[in-house]
């Protein structure tokens, strides 16, 4: 699109107060995100939701549709007892049922807990007892992992369950409107918690002035227009689907869709062509899975996709280049955090280089920059950790962790944890989780680059690249190997990939061990686990 604006010139001038503006309410006195989701949208029978099912079921739901069912969801909790910033958690699959849910937890001014359906007990009773949360709203399938919960909220089921209030047949019970509870932009809306790829999940309060941020990335990061027809196929259990399938689309007015079953090639590829999603988002998992699958199965994909974006995790460049060979269109690179939201994009919607390799440039409203642990910044090329300059970054929210807000940062930074090098030309790279970086015989070495080059092999599906302590050299770089159909895990082809890396990346590199393992260990996101590789 040669009328997009120019990143830094855009960069440059750009005001946060102007997506301030663009709410409905104002973040100093009185806002709702009901509102700001759904209420201000209501008036020209817009679709809000594309659902489709597993099972072969289709539906739609305007915003009409949900600013009524918000009502009775607000009131059901209401009478429950649940007030403005009690918390209430959904422990739901991707059903329509869930997105009214969220909504009527902020249209009472409450804060909407998720819950992801593959938790088991133990995870989810964590989640519960550190929020606190008033209610729960589960189904049939997942309400058994609620039973030993030591100390459990009201718990609501859809369709009823034994004592429990049935949710369904609750929410028809009331009326249809409901006045939404004003809130100010520093109260939350939003409880989350951190995936878990380094230690035990964090909690942390998302405040209602990250309606802003998210609106930034919807617009810059996406570009979603109009008339897009857009699918994150991210889970809302997690932050990126909730931040970014969820509530960003509705708060720009714009349909989101859900497909309720687990993500493989042929139904995405399906539901790519009956809907006509021209742009699409998910973690690097699904793009790799694709690629396996073949040009074939990626065609339906091709006749409609306009954009493509990644997130969740770096996204290798073999990706992107047989991306845009066999579907046709740009597949870029993304970063964020679930603390701090999208902060470092390639971005469809703003015109600039792209850097194979790099998660590109800061997100318009965040400043930027590479600090050692002290919190000075280093010099280009140098390695470090990826920081956020607070005071320069008006869309910036994170106020810090359950039990510590406020604490924690470096001078004026956060520190993402994140080691990532900034490039020439102003792009950053990601090298990996801080305590994921490699170093062998005084080298640095970063996993991704690593993950890179294998990734390039035919042989190589998938890979996870960790630091093996060495007597001799501090640690040794060994690899975990997933390979394509067709291929054989034997010395040989170990081989092969050694010296793969090592002509393609250098010869301090390359891994000295290589296992192909069945799997490799991942968060329910699909985060790659190397702390779980460390110790094999």
């Amino acid at each position: 699109m040669t009328d997009r604006p120019d990143y830094r010139s855009f960069y440059d001038r750009f005001d946060a107060t102007t997506l301030s503006d663009a709410l409905h309410g104002d973040l100093a006195t009185a806002v709702n995100a009901c509102v700001e989701c759904c209420d201000r949208h209501v008036g020209q029978n817009r679709v809000a939701l594309n659902w489709e099912s597993a099972s072969g079921k289709s539906a739609t739901r305007t915003f009409e549709d949900f600013k009524a069912k918000s009502a009775q969801v607000a009131n059901l909790l209401a009478a429950s007892g649940v007030q403005p910033g009690d918390r209430v958690a959904g422990l739901l699959p991707r059903v329509p049922e869930l997105v009214a849910l969220i909504l009527g937890v902020w249209r009472a001014g409450a804060v909407y807990q998720p819950l992801f359906t593959a938790f088991g007990p133990k995870a989810i009773e964590h989640r519960l007892g550190t929020s606190q949360a008033r209610v729960v709203v589960t189904d049939a399938a997942n309400r058994s992992k609620l039973n030993d919960l030591a100390d459990p909220p009201v718990i609501m089921c859809m369709g009823g369950h034994g004592g429990d209030i049935d949710f369904t047949a609750g929410v028809e019970a009331q009326r249809d409107s409901f006045p939404p509870a004003m809130r100010t932009g520093d109260d939350p809306f939003l409880m989350m918690f951190t995936s878990g790829t380094t230690g035990p999940p964090k909690g942390m309060k998302i405040p209602l002035r990250a309606l802003t941020g998210f609106d930034a990335y919807m617009r810059f990061g996406l570009d979603v227009q109009p008339d897009d027809v857009y699918w994150n196929i991210a889970d809302p259990g997690w932050a990126y689907g909730l931040f970014y399938a969820v509530t960003g689309p509705l708060l720009m007015g714009h349909q989101t869709t859900f497909y309720d079953g687990p993500f493989n090639v042929e139904s995405t590829a399906a539901n790519v062509q009956k809907l006509g999603v021209t742009n699409f988002t998910g973690a690097p998992t699904a793009y790799r899975m694709i690629i396996a699958a073949g040009p074939e199965a990626a065609k339906p994909m091709a006749e409609h996709l306009r954009v493509a974006s990644s997130a969740g995790e770096p996204l290798n460049p073999e990706v992107m280049r047989w991306f845009k060979q066999h579907v046709g269109c740009d597949l870029f690179d993304q970063y964020g955090q679930t603390e701090c939201g999208m902060v470092l994009a390639n971005h469809h919607g703003l015109r600039h280089a792209v850097r194979p390799g790099s998660a590109g440039f800061p997100m318009p409203g965040f400043r930027l920059e590479v600090v050692d642990d002290q919190g000075n910044p280093v010099p280009r090329g140098t390695q470090g950790i990826l920081a956020i300059h607070r005071p320069d970054s008006p869309l910036f929210f994170f106020d810090g962790y359950l039990g510590v807000e406020g604490q924690g940062w470096t001078g004026d930074y956060y520190l993402t944890g994140d080691t990532v090098e900034q490039n020439e030309d102003g792009t950053i790279s990601f090298v990996g989780r801080s305590d994921d970086v490699i170093t062998s015989a005084g080298y640095r070495i970063g996993p991704f680059d690593v993950e890179s080059c294998l990734l390039e092999h035919d042989a190589v599906a998938e890979s996870a690249v960790v630091g093996k302590p060495d007597k001799e050299r501090g640690e040794i770089v060994k690899a975990f190997v997933i390979l394509q159909p067709g291929h054989q895990g034997d010395e040989a082809l170990a081989e092969d990939l050694k010296q793969h890396v090592r002509n393609r990346l250098g010869k301090h590199a390359f891994p000295r061990e290589i296992a192909f393992p069945a799997s490799l260990p991942k968060t329910p996101s699909g985060k790659i686990q190397r702390f779980i590789l460390r110790k094999e």
